[in-house]
């Protein structure tokens, strides 16, 4: 009975062995899709799409210059959590931080990987430029290591702002970049963060599994439906404070602590992601929920150039009404794919490419169902 169950075990059986039901993951997946402007009922693509991936798609992990902070902001969500999404939703083949085997055994299996090809690769942490030593992993330079594994790689995944633009290595000495700085022959995916949110890369990776591409990308490389059409600031709690001038000075005054973080080094008027809506560890809360400013994260500026944290980026001036007032927040760069400029991604440009990426998704089900009834 045992080894029948084992030949039909699916990886949602797997997941409800764990505890997670097969309703809590497709609820999962019905979210996913939302976020990335289909309707909630594409969802079971999604969910198909991850019970075929640890046949079809192994998942590389390797860390450069990085405070393993995407590994451990993935490892601390729950709906699914870490052994479903390691286990079930993808399959890691190689990952330092999780992975049991050490030595010649891991290395071996990251070269059989390598030579397999047709598997996704996920960077974490920044690539050192400046000098090989700076970074060594599995015996050599991380940049030589990134660029041996994007070679037989069908796409890669920029995990964390460290990886996707430098971010807090940038600022030393190393001259640590991005990974787009250094691969350019492969589709390269950003998901930033400091750390990432775990439902950014899920949703991505969920999205390439169901239709074998990336979804669309604003100008620095991150997915538009949780980046490019998400200003923190016009979506901020605290936003009727900032309309009304009044800024938080002092963090100990009691009556002032539900105020405007601008001149606390907010940098939400020049954030783009959707940290108010899809908030973190499970939906409990985000930075400025949590009485924090926006450090700006995912920004290609941060650390660098958004640095001290906790001064302001410009400082306000004077309102129509009186009240100081911030600048406005420049635009967000148009999108890489569709011919969209700044204004759209703006007003929605997840909802606007909904009706494509559904029309795309009944045409694929279409052609699915002629080769089932041809064959």
């Amino acid at each position: 009975m045992r080894e029948q169950l084992k030949q039909k075990e699916t990886g949602l059986i797997k997941m409800e062995f764990r505890g997670i039901s097969r309703r809590s993951f497709l609820k999962f997946c019905a979210a996913t899709a939302a976020l990335l402007g289909l309707e909630s009922s594409y969802g079971s693509i999604f969910a198909a799409a991850a019970e075929e991936a640890i046949k079809k798609k192994p998942v590389i992990w390797l860390q450069g210059q990085g405070c393993t902070g995407c590994s451990a902001s993935l490892l601390s969500s729950l709906n699914p959590g870490p052994a479903e999404i390691l286990l079930d939703m993808i399959s890691m083949r190689f990952n330092t931080t999780v992975m049991n085997g050490t030595g010649h055994v891991s290395v071996q299996v990251l070269e059989e990987t390598f030579k397999e090809g047709n598997y996704l690769l996920a960077i974490e942490g920044s690539i050192p430029t400046e000098d090989s030593r700076y970074c060594i992993v599995e015996g050599m330079g991380f940049k030589e290591l990134v660029l041996k594994a994007a070679k037989n790689a069908e796409a890669v995944v920029a995990v964390g702002t460290c990886a996707t633009y430098g971010g807090i290595p940038r600022a030393g000495l190393t001259g640590a970049v991005g990974v787009s700085e250094i691969i350019s022959d492969k589709p390269v995916v950003n998901i930033a963060g400091c750390p990432m949110n775990p439902s950014w890369l899920m949703g991505t990776l969920l999205y390439y599994l169901s239709f074998q591409e990336l979804p669309a990308l604003d100008k620095t490389g991150r997915p538009l439906a949780y980046y490019g059409n998400h200003n923190i600031h016009e979506t901020c709690p605290r936003v009727s404070y900032y309309e009304n001038g009044q800024f938080l000075v002092d963090w100990n005054d009691p009556a002032t602590s539900n105020w405007c973080l601008l001149l606390a080094g907010c940098k939400g008027p020049v954030t783009y992601a959707d940290c108010n809506r899809n908030w973190w560890n499970d939906g409990v809360s985000n930075c400025i929920r949590s009485g924090a400013p926006c450090a700006g994260c995912v920004q290609p500026q941060f650390y660098k150039d958004f640095s001290p944290l906790y001064a302001p980026l410009f400082t306000p001036v004077t309102g129509d009404k009186g009240g100081e007032k911030p600048a406005p927040a420049p635009a967000e760069p148009a999108a890489q794919t569709g011919g969209l400029d700044a204004k759209s991604v703006l007003l929605g440009v997840g909802i606007a490419a909904a009706p494509l990426v559904a029309n795309k998704v009944a045409n694929s089900l279409k052609n699915k169902k002629g080769e089932v009834k041809r064959g």
